[in-house]
């Protein structure tokens, strides 16, 4: 078993390497690559020879795997993609995948009313709508938001892996504000997506003493290992984090009571997606609802409370309320000239 995943994993950084243009692959190149893989998955070191991705190529190039790899050697050393736009990930599956998944969705569905599957839902869903379009040809049934050009979704998987291996980060990292990017020793401790956004969250500093710091995966250049430092979690707990936050910015300020008014029009929306799951409604009226929340007050927040225009009103705390007040007076400025 371990040989097959060894192999699964050549396979996938044989592909990403490919898959970049902007450099020349010799098979040295990809033995190297290869080896860094595995020693980061498995934490240990393993002999990669030729021979080995010699045979791994062609068994890429082959239909063994359905993969058949348009892999090309140019100037008698160095290995690509004919195909630039080629990728494993992106192999249509065949019949008896189809089978398989199809069988698989069948099971999942029957513990969708498990608390402990609870989660598997939309999961299920996609799965379910992927066999539909491949064995129908025909365009997905759900689409889902996702931004094709967001960078720093390459960092992902190295991510994952060092917060479950409990590995030490070195990361290069350049802020909108910074002129220059700065390199920084990091704690990773949990990874979080919002608003089709990808964040690292942990502690920076040899002795992770500092305060949890959230990283933007868009802003990071690059990211190494630093062996030579003990991994400290310091307890760190994701839930307990963002308990009375929306959005990644926490403030560290204390939580509070936001009391908001939305039209009737909109009241629909709000009560069935609520802003927060602290969310209560306090009193429906004639020409709409109001409704409590108990959050920090954060960049997210008046952002949310923005995107709803002069659908929306803060009634307290005042200092929230004289804040939007200002914004949108701000914002009916930039119209003043136009007739």
């Amino acid at each position: 078993m371990a040989l097959n995943k060894n192999a699964l994993i050549r396979y996938k950084t044989i592909d990403k390497c490919l898959q970049n243009n902007f450099r020349q692959w010799t098979l040295d190149n990809l033995i190297n690559a290869c080896s860094d893989a595995l020693y980061e998955y498995e934490g240990r070191a393993i002999n990669v020879s030729k021979r080995t991705i010699q045979l791994d190529i062609q068994m890429m190039r082959s239909d063994k795997l359905g993969y058949n790899a348009p892999i090309v050697v140019y100037n008698k050393k160095f290995y690509k993609y004919e195909d630039e736009d080629y990728s494993i990930t992106n192999i249509p599956l065949n019949e008896n995948d189809m089978n398989v998944l199809s069988e698989t969705v069948e099971m999942l569905k029957q513990f969708k009313d498990f608390s402990l599957f609870s989660e598997l839902g939309g999961i299920i869903q996609r799965l379910e709508d992927k066999v539909y379009t491949e064995k129908t040809d025909q365009s997905a049934i759900i689409h889902l938001d996702k931004n094709e050009k967001l960078k720093g979704l390459e960092h992902l998987d190295v991510l994952y892996q060092s917060i479950i291996k409990r590995m030490v980060l070195k990361i290069k990292y350049q802020s909108f504000k910074a002129r220059e990017a700065s390199e920084v020793i990091f704690h990773p401790y949990i990874l979080k997506e919002f608003n089709n956004r990808w964040f690292l969250i942990g502690r920076p500093g040899k002795e992770a003493k500092k305060p949890i710091v959230t990283f933007a995966l868009d802003r990071i250049l690059c990211i190494d290992y630093d062996t030579s430092i003990t991994y400290k979690n310091n307890n760190f707990n994701g839930d307990e984090y963002y308990r009375d936050v929306i959005g990644v910015t926490v403030s560290n300020n204390r939580a509070e009571r936001i009391q908001l008014w939305v039209d009737k029009k909109n009241a629909p929306y709000v009560i069935t997606k609520p802003f927060h799951r602290s969310q209560r409604i306090i009193k429906k009226t004639e020409d709409g609802v109001i409704f409590n929340i108990f959050v920090q007050i954060n960049f997210e927040l008046e952002r949310l409370i923005l995107g709803f225009g002069d659908s929306i009103e803060v009634i307290k705390p005042k200092r929230l309320r004289d804040r939007m007040k200002l914004k949108l007076e701000k914002a009916a400025g930039f119209y003043k000239d136009f007739g």
